[in-house]
């Protein structure tokens, strides 16, 4: 879509703030456009100062203007945006700040304010609606071609009439669409040209939408083709079938045809449909899909009420009934199917006299088709789709829930306030107003359907292929859409109908039934024969509203909503074979978690002795036993094996094969569960190890005794009044937590005292050990010096006098220093440092030059309120939210690994992705908040790539401390200092004007790495995991890309003290000098404490090259440093002694310049790197000097 606009600004004086106006106005519009997927295209966007002067200026200010014109000044100067894309606040004059709205201002905002939330949320609507309705040029395209093919149908030749099952008299260049299983079935076919030709569904309503603009076709077929008793044994549906095809192999002939397929309408495969495309540049202009329908008057509507039955059991089973007489089974899904067809024009003709002056209508359907596409309901076997959604509206209409006068916005609003509010599988509606007794009751309609929703003749259930968990998950969305659209600190309009939900995103769990086909031995075993015929031998759509049901009470509790895919089948060639119910291919099913109760190992289940007891038993099979209980009571319970929480959690897994292997004979080799595959990359060694969320428990709890130990301590001169961690691990982030470590001395030198030990060479590199930070806050005190260097040597005291006295008092091994303490305690070392609360403070005195003191923020200072002040804060409201939200420690450890397997663990600090998951627990929409690391670790993904950066602050309300004022407050405030602010901005409650996380990093140049990066990943990711029979390798996306880098410096792997936490773990690796946690040894002397050779390594790099390479690596177990030169690198620079660091001189002309010292330089990469470094790669063929 293009739009051309013009803005002109009159003004008498000022022009420079005119300009700045109209200025700042530009870069407003460019930024809204580019958060609403909008372009603004730079080349054709331009200001122009024009030098005339109103009517009405003097002589003199006219003759000023022309002599500047004279001196040479354009009168159009030309002014591009000043920024790309950043907004800026608009800055007005005084007049125009106070000037009074017109009358036509005054009314369209009052408009506004009736009818929409905000200016902004109108704009936006427009201008989804402007993008997605057909343009009148694409209209009287398709107008002509809709012509030449009502013309083409006239000229179709009769055929003569010949039984159903001779199908000899058609072309072999043609198959009949329809599987014709049993072949046998009575009745004579002719065909003769369409008794009428309509143009019937959205594009006649005005409700057809981009980009899949399809146009239905009805082509009625005449009386004399039908013969009495059509209605039975599939007759109607073979006779359609043939006539399209007869229709389909003559336009197949014409060449003002590009495509012309058969499909299924909405998957069901009694109902094929011709799709036409035209030839040439134009076949993604539209899809023409033919429908075959009988003229009115052919069959008595009573033959098809929902207890009828038109297909015989005989027939069907090609078998003589074994009871002689027995009444034969209700087909109401197979009746409905052709009731579908004989009242379809006359609801065209309701549905247009409800959309008849009400434009609203129209806009509704268009934005509702939009937010049931997005959520993948609009189309396959069961689906929620435009035709029914026009058919609600009318409905709330009749009902006067919604009148003419009401916007598209606000039919939205209804549509989704009554689907949110009404349950159509327990209590049905119909458009019907006929008090015929004849006709269906609603009960009736319950009595064969899932879901009711009844059309106006009375007879047709429209909702007649949808099943219960379908209708469940709209109404699920549509209660999620109203909390989301009444919320004020997010963007309802991008949230809802712009932000795509596929079930992979949408769902905590995942899982496909690998072949449909294993639901026809299904069918067989739940005896679903009645089933089968109404459906016609679809075995998909007869035992899967069965095997939901079946889920759903096994999982009970532990599921908030399980729903399905919907089975669809892609269109076909004219002459290929009609697809069998086999080729839906795999089913996918979507699993909500309820946090409290996913991860329950038992089952309970009734006492021993109530008749509940028996169809307990019969459920669950051998997995039911008797298990006395706390209270006394002897119950029949199920006790599921999970050792660990990284089991427990795929416990519904469990569930989920042992019921269907029971009750649907459907073998665990079929059903691929996608729950948790991610997860493996997180895990600390080989089954049956968990994610370390046990580990993470044994931490936190040695810390909590190590806290009540410093509380109690008797003998410091001031009491410790606070103790925070500020680790990682302490709030459940840490990647890989630490684990309780006993040094072998065998592998350890000792320092002289013999207190401490150090690391061998000849050895492998000891285990890393992590010194967890852990702040302990003095009192304070009048005896408190007010010199900082005073009060750093009392801080050095202090940490000498928690040595001494956690050694007396509690035994612990202690190793004090001047800034911290660190302790041994349970194979753990923490890493105690004393903070006095004043200090930050004393620490910005500065004094002026004139001697007067002032506060001002120093890099000191600013570091130790980070150490002390805003790291133990977000530490403990991330471990308050982990408490909320299970799944947010494994989904922030996936991120982080993701993040270091990118080579990017130094680009990004650990807090702001902390902080970036967070968000996705606490404003989770258009989710629901994830239950497990999985699915938070794909919209983490989703999050990075598609957020707006740079226009947009990410609000991380911890513990809700914000209110909607302090949302605007800290938009408004990002908006007008966006120039001096980080590339990522993220603010909380306690940091809401400076990002501190991310102040330093990432650069911009690492964004963009990052986004490129996270959007390949999760396309990857997505595919992978939604594909059950391709790969299902998904550490792949941790796997790095190395030829970006100009140089690899491979690293010896027994150098690496993290080298088992690599992704693809080394099948042996190097003993590090530890013995097991539980070995009956004690520890006298001080194990090695933060050492990582590689991170040294980094250092000294970074040191020596920074000005010439950045260097990137893999924290966990990474075996590569990747080096890429910087882009000023290689130029040739001025001859200076202090400026000749990695460089060498270099006479070019009659100067001397200086270029970098290639080899030198990777020979002094080995030289810092000996016995660390196995091989210098250098990639020359990326670069040159």
């Amino acid at each position: 879509m293009r739009m051309t606009l013009s803005s002109y600004l009159s003004f008498k004086s000022s022009p420079e703030l005119a300009v700045e106006t109209l200025s700042n106005c530009l870069e407003s519009v460019s930024g809204w456009m580019g958060r609403n997927k909008l372009k603004l295209n730079p080349d054709k966007t331009e200001m122009s100062e024009d030098a005339e002067r109103e009517a009405g200026v003097g002589d003199l200010e006219r003759e000023k203007g022309e002599a500047l014109t004279k001196e040479g000044r354009p009168r159009g100067k030309k002014r591009s945006l000043a920024a790309e894309g950043i907004l800026k606040p608009v800055k007005l004059c005084k007049a125009e700040l106070y000037k009074q709205p017109t009358n036509e201002e005054l009314s369209r905002l009052k408009e506004t304010e009736s009818l929409f939330h905000s200016s902004l949320l109108r704009l936006q609507i427009e201008e989804l609606l402007k993008e997605v309705t057909l343009k009148e040029k694409r209209k009287q395209k398709i107008d002509s071609f809709l012509h030449e093919i009502n013309a083409l149908l006239s000229t179709v030749p009769e055929a003569p009439e010949k039984d159903i099952i001779d199908q000899s008299w058609l072309p072999k260049g043609v198959k009949v669409p329809f599987l014709q299983l049993p072949s046998s079935v009575k009745g004579k076919f002719r065909f003769l040209p369409p008794a009428e030709v309509k143009v019937v569904g959205s594009y006649m309503l005005g409700t057809c939408i981009k980009p899949e603009v399809n146009v239905d076709v009805a082509l009625t077929m005449r009386k004399e083709i039908f013969q009495d008793k059509d209605n039975l044994n599939q007759r109607y549906h073979r006779k359609r079938a043939l006539y399209l095809a007869h229709v389909a192999y003559h336009l197949a002939k014409k060449k003002i045809f590009g495509s012309v397929k058969f499909a299924y309408v909405n998957g069901n495969h009694l109902k094929p449909v011709i799709l036409l495309q035209p030839q040439g540049k134009d076949v993604k202009m539209v899809t023409v899909r033919l429908y075959a329908c009988p003229a009115q008057g052919v069959f008595k509507l009573s033959r098809f009420h929902p207890n009828k039955n038109n297909v015989r059991t005989a027939w069907f089973t090609e078998k003589d009934s074994l009871v002689p007489g027995a009444a034969e089974p209700p087909t109401p899904h197979y009746n409905n199917s052709i009731l579908w067809d004989l009242v379809m024009d006359s609801n065209l003709h309701y549905l247009s006299g409800a959309a008849h002056d009400f434009q609203g209508m129209r806009d509704g359907v268009s934005l509702l088709k939009v937010w049931l596409r997005q959520r993948e309901l609009d189309k396959g076997l069961g689906c929620f789709n435009g035709f029914m959604v026009s058919m609600l509206v009318a409905y709330l209409l009749d009902k006067q829930k919604i009148n003419k006068v009401m916007s598209g916005y606000q039919v939205l609003r209804n549509v989704l306030q009554f689907l949110a509010a009404t349950d159509l599988s327990t209590s049905g509606i119909s458009l019907s107003k006929d008090g015929d007794a004849l006709l269906p009751t609603l009960a009736d309609f319950h009595r064969a359907f899932h879901v009711v929703f009844v059309d106006p003749s009375g007879l047709v259930n429209l909702c007649a292929d949808m099943t219960a968990s379908t209708y469940k998950q709209v109404q699920f969305e549509a209660k999620h859409s109203m909390e989301v659209l009444d919320d004020k600190t997010v963007d309802g309009f991008q949230l809802l109908l712009m932000t795509p939900k596929p079930l992979i995103r949408a769902f905590d769990h995942v899982f496909h039934l690998t072949h449909a086909s294993k639901l026809q031995a299904a069918s067989k075993k739940m005896q679903l024969l009645n089933e089968l015929i109404d459906h016609g031998g679809n075995y998909a759509a007869a035992a899967l509203p069965l095997l939901i049901r079946l889920l759903e009470s096994g999982l009970a509790q532990r599921s908030l909503l399980l729903t399905h895919s919907l089975p669809q089948t892609p269109p076909w060639p004219i002459d290929a074979d009609p697809p069998k119910h086999k080729d839906v291919g795999s089913l996918s099913f979507g699993l909500l978690l309820t946090p409290d109760f996913a991860s329950g190992i038992l089952e309970r289940g009734p006492e021993a002795d109530r008749p509940e007891a028996v169809e307990f038993r019969q459920f669950w099979g051998e997995r039911s036993e008797l298990r006395r209980f706390h209270d006394g009571a002897i119950c029949e319970a199920v006790l599921w094996d999970a050792p660990n929480m990284n089991q427990k959690r795929l416990i519904p897994e469990q569930i989920i094969r042992h019921l269907l292997k029971l009750h649907m004979d459907i073998p665990e080799s079929s059903i691929c569960y996608a729950g948790a595959l991610l997860e493996s990359v997180i895990k600390l060694g080989r089954e049956p190890t968990g994610t370390g969320e046990e580990a993470m428990v044994r931490v936190v709890r040695s810390y909590d005794d190590l806290s009540r130990k410093l509380w109690n301590l008797e003998g410091l001169p001031l009491t410790v009044t606070a103790v925070q961690g500020a680790h990682p691990a302490l709030r459940y982030t840490d990647v890989f937590p630490p684990v309780p470590m006993k040094p072998d001395y065998a592998y350890h030198a000792r320092t002289k005292d013999r207190e401490s030990l150090l690391p061998l060479a000849e050895k492998p590199c000891p285990a890393y050990i992590p010194p967890m930070k852990v702040i302990c806050h003095m009192e304070g005190s009048g005896q408190w010096p007010q010199d900082k260097e005073a009060i750093k040597r009392v801080k050095a005291a202090f940490q000498v006098r928690l040595a001494e006295l956690l050694h007396q008092q509690h035994r612990l091994l202690c190793r004090p220093s001047p800034t911290h303490t660190d302790v041994y305690k349970d194979g753990y070392v923490f890493r105690l440092q004393v903070a006095y609360h004043r200090e930050p403070q004393i620490l910005k005195e500065v004094v002026t030059p004139t001697g007067m003191l002032t506060h001002q923020d120093t890099k000191e200072s600013q570091r130790l309120e980070m150490e002390t002040l805003h790291l133990p804060f977000l530490t403990s409201s991330l471990h308050g939210l982990q408490q909320q939200h299970p799944a947010f420690s494994g989904c922030c450890r996936l991120a982080k690994r993701w993040i270091s397997a990118q080579l990017l663990s130094d680009s990004l600090s650990e807090e702001c992705v902390d902080l970036l998951v967070a968000s996705l627990f606490l404003c989770p929409a258009p989710f629901t908040a994830p239950s497990s690391p999985q699915v938070g670790f794909l919209r983490f993904l989703l999050l990075l790539s598609t957020f707006d950066w740079k226009n947009s602050p990410l609000i991380v309300n911890l513990n809700a401390e914000l209110n909607d004022a302090d949302y605007v407050e800290i938009r408004n405030n990002f908006v007008a200092a966006r120039p001096h602010l980080p590339v990522v901005f993220i603010a909380t409650p306690r940091d809401r004007q400076n990002s501190l996380w991310t102040k330093e990093k990432p650069s911009a140049q690492i964004l963009q790495r990052l986004l490129v990066l996270a959007l390949e990943s999760l396309r990857a990711l997505e595919k992978q995991l939604m594909d059950p029979l391709g790969s299902q390798d998904v550490k792949m996306v941790f796997r790095p890309p190395l030829d970006f880098y100009d140089v690899l410096i491979h690293l010896n792997p027994k150098q690496i003290p993290r080298h088992l936490e690599a992704v693809d773990r080394p099948a042996k690796s190097f003993s590090r000098g530890m013995l097991k946690s539980d070995a009956a040894v004690n520890t006298f002397a001080f194990p090695v404490v933060d050492y990582d050779p590689v991170q040294f390594y980094l250092q000294e790099l970074q040191e020596a090259f920074s000005g010439l390479a950045l260097f990137f690596y893999d924290k966990h177990g990474g075996e590569v440093i990747g080096v890429l030169w910087k882009p000023t690198a290689f130029e040739a620079q001025p001859f200076k002694a202090l400026n000749m660091k990695g460089r060498m001189v270099s006479v070019l002309g009659t100067e001397p310049l200086t270029v970098p010292n290639v080899e030198a330089i990777l020979e002094d990469f080995k030289i810092l790197g000996e016995g660390l470094v196995k091989l210098v790669e250098a990639r020359i063929e990326k670069w040159s000097i």
